[in-house]
């Protein structure tokens, strides 16, 4: 992270987005990296201007900002995202979204600045925390990071762990893996998890069994009926159907 915050950000009222430029251009540790004034620019932007946070209005046409605020939430390195809206009974919905923090509109520049310092204070304990799975290869136990794996099959009395260096085992539980990973893993078989973020597709085998396609692995873990909706729903959401 540099010192001067990229900032994304989003509203479909052209006023209040030029306003909110203006502000965040008369400071010195924020820049503006790009606008966007349709939900459907925001995700294409976030991969491509990788901003620190993102000011998301709540109300916008199309998909609004709790709907866009929990696609962001999925992406491999999410952004911080920062609520900007004229209603304040969105707050609490706000929060339940782990929102940074939420703005009323007319946004005024003592409170912006409030806002930033809670986004680098945010940032900051992201940067100090780098999860990582407790992994075993014979009698080595080794870290994998967690922005590493893409696919964790229950197997016996253990989970393999199918990451971008090779498959480790794991005495951890897929349920447990689950919770405390809900945003970063999908079900999509009693015995199987896969990345939300590195789902690449879906296809038939000849016996008519659907399976997932993982970038960077070849595990493809089988689909059960049960979770096929969900798992249609994300590819969806990530543009790959």
């Amino acid at each position: 992270m540099s010192n001067s915050l990229g900032a994304l950000l989003v509203d479909d009222e052209q006023p209040a987005l030029r306003r909110l430029k203006r502000l965040i251009d008369e400071l010195d540790d924020c820049h503006v990296l790009g606008l966007c004034s349709e939900s459907d620019q925001v995700l294409t932007a976030v991969r491509e201007l990788e901003p620190d946070v993102v000011f998301l209005d709540v109300e916008m046409p199309s998909l609004g900002g709790l709907e866009l605020a929990q696609s962001l939430r999925r992406l491999e390195r999410p952004p911080a995202v920062v609520f900007v809206t004229a209603f304040e009974r969105y707050a609490v919905q706000a929060f339940e979204l782990e929102a940074v923090d939420y703005l009323v509109k007319p946004v005024r520049r003592e409170r912006l600045l409030r806002t930033l310092t809670r986004v680098r204070s945010e940032l900051v304990n992201e940067a100090a925390t780098h999860p990582s799975l407790n992994a075993r290869l014979g009698d080595r136990v080794t870290m994998v990071p967690l922005t590493d794996v893409r696919v964790l099959l229950a197997e016996d009395k253990y989970t393999s762990v199918h990451h971008v260096n090779g498959v480790h085992l794991l005495e951890e539980s897929l349920v447990n893996l689950e919770q405390r990973f809900p945003h970063r893993f999908l079900r999509v078989h009693r015995n199987a998890l896969v990345s939300r973020m590195h789902l690449r597709g879906m296809f038939r085998d000849p016996a008519g069994r659907d399976h997932v396609e993982v970038a960077d692995v070849d595990c493809a873990p089988e689909v059960s009926r049960r979770n096929l909706a969900q798992v249609r729903r994300q590819l969806k959401d990530m543009g790959q159907t």
